[in-house]
């Protein structure tokens, strides 16, 4: 072994050392091995084509324990993603949510949902749901789902009598929409991470501005399906060929040459994503939000405070089954968590933020597992309302409603210098201006990337703050702990030289100068040099949003922006909550690009998509902060 190409046994030792230390730490956290081919020895597998109330037949894979001494709840998933593997005699490694599940007994089902590998009928993005029906030929996924348990409860022997569901993202808009109009055997209800209303900070669009790296990505290889298909045994990933994702799209030009270049205009998926730039009817339906109603079933709903593809969903979806159905039990989770993230791993940190918890194991046996065990067996109690972990001082708390009550609205002003405070502008006081060059746009992360890592979310942005292309207001040292518990309210006062523009506003947790790096981190910097990052004065982002200029008045008829005049922007991000320390500092910077993150705004009014090499034009951009003109970011402070 070499090291920097010279033999050295003192820190071959040192490195073995460190290498052993980070192996007991990892393995220890994790669960005894499990017996192996659990399931195939605790379970018998079977396939059923079940047909609903249109003639069509849904492919449903089944689990059944061989142990038949008592009866046992149904849980289901319906997926998008295949039931896989086909097959009898093939089983999956895994059942259910998480480990205890696959032992406390459980008839576990999955289905291929409507146009989707086995299953029959036509696929459709976001089915939208139907309020009304008339015959039989008017099926959405919540009539597929009624239908489905129909079936189950008269064809599997043993069941109990009752039914549970959970999804995680699409499965998740699956979950939710099946809860709508719900069977009365249906108890218990998951939606996690449930993708909601794409239009509005999920997965399309934020502010107007277009998820532009996720959706491509993701697009590659979410296609309209041949019917009957089954999935590749070997899935070809999307060939960038660079591994350099904002250089790749910054050289394809406009989203409609990206369509054209990469995916040959071969997917109506990713071609409805870019063709509706408006809040239209093509988004207005596919919002389940506005259809959570006749619900019968206790419901928790599961998000993460970073989730970066359907943050907005489960606070929508809850609020939406608060408002529609006072008597059900109805419970908001949300922890430290990317999306899904809760559903393996320890879920102790994201990037180079610690949160000094397993918050994943914790949820997986302490919430999930025993809110399916009470409604579907009896057994345990019920969840409060809200189930939340407060990053910053790293706990779990509980409330009886989401906000808290005890949270107020209070805003953080922008001021000259770069300081922010809850204190107003004066009349003495004007604006910040900086050049947004959409041939140079603000990069999201200071690292190299084709897709989009999900620690982005928590992300240091001290690269940013040193771009003259970014504007950025911080407080004093805070001498008290400030905790915000809700929605993000970004009210700014922007004038511009172009016709549209973007304005991103980010939230930020600075650390003190001498907040200690990570334990690891030393370690290895005793060992093998500098760590990757120092914490003291780290920029945490919390929250980022864009909002597209074009959409200030209307999100159905956007405007262009009339040159040197001074424009409102008033927007809101999804909820954060979180403690800023005493001896930390909250800072906002504010940008016009987040690249490509979201899609380059030419700042020429008209169709983005469209847009020609000539229409992406410098500007010169202004945020005021004066008495007439202030701006500012509205939070929810909870005043303990």
């Amino acid at each position: 072994m070499k090291l920097r190409g010279r033999p050295n046994w003192i820190f071959m030792a040192l490195a073995i050392l460190v290498s052993c230390q980070v192996s007991y730490w990892s393995t220890s956290a994790q669960e005894a091995p499990k017996e192996p081919n659990y399931v195939k020895a605790h379970y018998t597998k079977y396939e059923y084509r079940i047909p609903v109330r249109d003639g069509k037949k849904l492919f449903t894979s089944v689990y059944v324990p061989k142990d038949s001494s008592q009866p046992y709840p149904i849980l289901m998933q319906r997926t998008p993603y295949s039931v896989g593997p086909y097959g009898e005699d093939q089983y999956k490694e895994h059942l259910g949510p998480s480990d205890e599940f696959e032992k406390a007994g459980y008839i576990f089902v999955y289905q291929d949902v409507r146009g989707r590998y086995l299953s029959e009928g036509q696929f459709l993005e976001m089915n939208p749901h139907l309020d009304v029906k008339k015959s039989a030929r008017d099926v959405d996924e919540s009539s597929d789902t009624y239908d489905t348990i129909e079936f189950l409860l008269k064809h599997l022997a043993n069941n109990n009598g009752k039914v549970g569901i959970w999804g995680i993202s699409y499965p998740g808009f699956y979950t939710s929409a099946s809860i709508i109009d719900s069977h009365p055997a249906l108890k218990a209800a998951s939606p996690q991470a449930p993708m909601t209303d794409l239009f509005f900070t999920d997965d399309g669009y934020h502010g107007g501005a277009f998820m532009l790296a996720a959706n491509f990505g993701f697009y590659t290889s979410f296609k309209p399906l041949p019917e009957p298909a089954t999935p590749p045994k070997s899935p070809v990933p999307f060939d960038f060929g660079t591994p350099d994702g904002y250089d790749f799209f910054l050289r394809v030009g406009s989203l409609r040459s990206l369509n054209k270049l990469y995916l040959k205009e071969g997917n109506p998926l990713f071609n409805d994503q870019i063709t509706h730039t408006t809040y239209d009817d093509y988004w207005k339906a596919r919002d389940l939000s506005r259809h959570m109603k006749n619900i019968k079933c206790a419901v928790m709903t599961v998000g993460g405070w970073f989730d970066g593809e359907d943050l907005s969903g489960p606070f929508k979806t809850f609020q939406a089954i608060e408002q529609n159905n006072r008597a059900i039990p109805n419970t908001l989770v949300v922890g430290p968590w990317v999306h899904g993230g809760w559903a393996g791993g320890d879920g102790d940190h994201l990037g180079d933020v610690q949160f000094n918890a397993r918050t994943s194991e914790f949820f997986r046996a302490n919430i999930q597992f025993p809110f399916f065990e009470y409604y579907l067996k009896g057994k345990g109690s019920g969840l409060p309302k809200a189930y939340v972990f407060e990053t910053g001082t790293n706990v779990w708390r509980k409330y009886d409603q989401w906000p808290p009550a005890e949270s107020h609205a209070k805003t953080l002003y922008l001021h000259a210098g770069g300081k922010l405070s809850f204190d107003p502008p004066n009349e003495n006081e004007g604006w910040d201006e900086y050049i947004s060059d959409p041939a140079h746009p603000v990069p999201f992360v200071n690292y190299i990337a084709t897709s989009v890592p999900q620690r982005y979310m928590v992300d240091d942005q001290r690269f940013a703050a040193r771009r003259p292309d970014v504007l950025v207001y911080q407080t004093e040292t805070l001498d008290e702990d400030v905790t915000i518990a809700g929605p993000v309210s970004p009210k700014l006062n922007v004038a511009s030289t172009a016709t549209d523009s973007d304005f991103v506003v980010k939230l930020i947790d600075v650390y003190p100068d001498d907040y200690p790096d990570n334990e690891v981190a030393n370690v290895s910097k005793r060992v093998l040099g500098p760590p990757s990052v120092r914490m003291g004065g780290y920029q945490q982002l919390l929250r980022g949003e864009p909002m597209r200029a074009k959409f200030r008045n209307s999100w159905e008829k956007p405007e262009p922006l009339v040159p040197g005049k001074v424009s409102q922007l008033s927007f809101m991000m999804p909820d954060v909550y979180h403690t800023f320390r005493r001896g930390h500092r909250i800072m906002v910077q504010i940008q016009s690009s987040w690249f490509p993150l979201v899609d380059r705004n030419p700042q020429t009014f008209g169709e983005i998509p469209d847009a020609r090499p000539e229409d992406f034009k410098k500007a010169m951009e202004q945020v005021f902060h004066r008495k007439d003109a202030p701006s500012g970011v509205q939070l929810m402070v909870l005043v303990r």
